[in-house]
């Protein structure tokens, strides 16, 4: 059974003090770890081991600090192994799928973070107002409070720490509790890049840690990846101490079919899109409206290609999809898929919980479901897409947007005139045209309504740690004395 540590605080690996916790695997549901986690205590340790480092990390030129994020995405692939069996052990996700996609994608984050915080700049000097200068200065925020989902571990940490730390903030980072190795390894590896102790903090624990966190008076801004719920939960906390907060919440990304799109396309990109991850992603594809003509092709043909998707253990190569994170999140997802069934919904492929041990769910498209049902409206956060035709473009943009959500969409189509006109009807943060999925470290990631404010990935992201200083210098006035002139 290995050995954590509970905290990663001031530059060192050091044991909890809360209470204990037990790690389990998902794919075999073996006890994998038992340690104890940060308590309230430890977290005011972090935030003002952060605090003391933010005045020196934050007057530390952007090129420096980009340095150690570069040798810091270095350290990331040269410690491949172990950052996988992490996350493998952790998360069930598969180990090709962390070790050949996500891994190498956290460490181009970090260098495209690098990069982008040399290039924060203020406006240029201007004269705004007679007689006066003005300059705009991007300055950091100061100690950030993040809180990552169990989903995404080390890339949704990357995604906070990395434009954070290039904008000169520092960090205490909580990981999702089930989830936490990586994170705690990735502190170890910042400070082995030549982070600055107390730049980067890693505390353990559940909801009652990173409420202490919020709420911390020396917190200025909290970013959080997680559910819609914990996002208000979040932004009411921050409201008493007027904290900034950067919110990354959850989905229900409908998936909009044209009778003209292409068959196969939309079935290989769309199994994929609502099964990546085993359906635990807040972009995945999760609703497919059709058109009328097309509908049942279209349907079979998804129905095929997901009951194709091979399901097992994360560490063989030849896995497409591992057990969902655990056992009780499995029951979770289940369940919206028996209330669909008992309100008359009909299941096309998958909808059974396999016998033996392990988290793991089947692929599983849904018809018959109405608008206003649950399993149409709520995030079930697992390898679960639910289909409904529709007739027209404008009620497919109607039944797309009637949700609470607002973070990803796609559009399925060979018009394009039809793609750009529906594309600029959806309210969603993200709009994939004839694909669902692919992000890219240049391009900016989050949502509207319910699904959060703020964007992770990008040059913006860097902005959203920064606030903008106005300096305003009055010019020098030199008044003519007759002393001063020439004789």
């Amino acid at each position: 059974m290995e050995h954590v540590t509970g905290t990663f605080i001031d530059g060192s690996a050091l044991e909890g003090t809360g209470a204990e916790v037990t790690l389990v695997d998902p794919a075999t549901g073996e006890t994998t770890a038992r340690f104890a986690q940060a308590s309230a205590a430890d977290v005011g340790v972090a935030v003002a081991a952060a605090r003391a480092a933010f005045s020196t990390w934050s007057r530390k030129t952007a090129g420096e600090r980009a340095r150690v994020l570069l040798r810091l995405a270095d350290l990331l692939e040269a410690n491949a192994e172990a950052l996988t069996a992490c996350e493998v052990g952790d998360s069930g996700k598969p180990t090709a799928v962390f070790a050949d996609g996500e891994l190498p994608f956290a460490a181009d984050n970090l260098r495209f973070f690098a990069g982008a915080g040399r290039s924060l700049e203020g406006s240029g000097a201007g004269v705004l107002s007679d007689g006066y200068t003005s300059m705009l200065i991007r300055r950091p925020v100061g100690v950030v409070g993040a809180v990552a989902p169990w989903n995404f571990p080390l890339v949704m940490a990357i995604w906070k720490l990395g434009p954070a730390l290039a904008a000169g903030n520092t960090m205490v980072l909580k990981p999702a509790p089930t989830t936490p190795r990586s994170t705690l390894l990735l502190g170890k590896l910042a400070a082995e890049a030549g982070l600055p102790a107390g730049v980067l903090n890693v505390v353990t624990g559940g909801a009652d840690i990173g409420e202490a966190l919020v709420a911390h008076p020396d917190v200025a801004m909290v970013s959080i990846t997680g559910s819609s719920r914990a996002g208000r939960a979040v932004m009411g906390a921050a409201a008493a101490q007027t904290k900034r907060v950067h919110l990354e919440l959850g989905g229900k990304a409908p998936a909009l079919v044209f009778a003209d799109a292409d068959v196969a396309a939309v079935a290989q990109g769309l199994a994929m899109a609502a099964t990546y991850n085993s359906g635990q992603d807040c972009t995945a594809a999760t609703r497919l409206y059709v058109e009328r003509s097309a509908y049942d092709a279209v349907v079979e043909a998804v129905a095929e290609r997901m009951a194709a998707i091979r399901v097992g253990d994360p560490r063989d190569p030849s896995t497409d999809i591992g057990p969902l994170v655990s056992r009780e999140h499995r029951d979770r997802v289940h369940g919206f898929v028996e209330r669909a069934v008992a309100a008359g919904a009909k299941v096309v492929c998958g909808g059974e919980v396999p016998e033996g041990p392990g988290a793991y769910y089947p692929p599983t498209l849904v018809t018959g479901a109405a608008q206003d049902s649950e399993l149409v409206q709520d995030e079930v956060f697992g390898p679960v897409l639910v289909a409904l035709p529709f007739d027209t473009e404008e009620q497919a943009v109607a039944l797309a947007n009637h949700s609470a959500y607002g973070l990803a969409s796609s559009v399925w189509t060979s018009d394009v005139s039809r793609a750009l006109r529906v594309t600029h009807s959806l309210e969603a943060g993200v709009t994939w045209v004839n694909d669902h999925l692919p992000i890219a470290s240049e391009a900016p990631h989050g949502g509207v309504k319910g699904s959060g404010f703020g964007k992770d990935m990008s040059h913006e992201a860097v902005l959203e740690y920064t606030v903008t200083q106005h300096v305003m210098v009055k010019h020098a006035v030199v008044e003519a004395h007759d002393s001063f002139r020439p004789a």
